[in-house]
């Protein structure tokens, strides 16, 4: 644990989502301090001319955009944490991407411990068996 769901407008590489993949789990593993053996990364691409933003589609604008959401186990990340998280996925990204629209979110989702998990154990079941 954690997931995340990636959405990108973007030309689909297995390069891109290689080096997408590679950023998010580093970016997890150290900011966030998410165990990688644990996390688990899912990238779906549209096709920039699917993508709008401002009522005009990402080709016309020549932009790329990116949207994705982690979820993490709650209180187990402070807000500074969670703004240096966001703020250099944002950068990351970018500079992958290049041209990256303004209009790119990045969701990060304080989830209850007693209602994620994985492996089929709750967070908070794995707590107390630590305990």
């Amino acid at each position: 644990m954690p997931i995340l769901n990636v959405k990108v407008a973007a030309v689909r590489s297995q390069a891109l989502s290689k080096a997408i993949a590679s950023l998010l789990q580093d970016l997890t593993a150290r900011v966030l301090r998410k165990d990688p053996a644990v996390t688990a990364i899912a990238i779906d691409f549209v096709a920039p001319e699917d993508w709008y933003a401002g009522g005009r589609s990402l080709a016309e604008q020549r932009k790329s955009s990116v949207y994705f959401d982690v979820r993490i186990t709650d209180e187990t990340n402070t807000k500074d944490e969670k703004a240096a998280f966001i703020r250099e996925a944002f950068a990351g990204l970018a500079a992958l991407l290049g041209n990256l629209h303004e209009e790119s979110y990045i969701h990060v989702h304080d989830v209850r411990a007693a209602a994620y998990g994985y492996g089929g154990v709750t967070q908070e079941a794995r707590y107390h068996q630590r305990g």
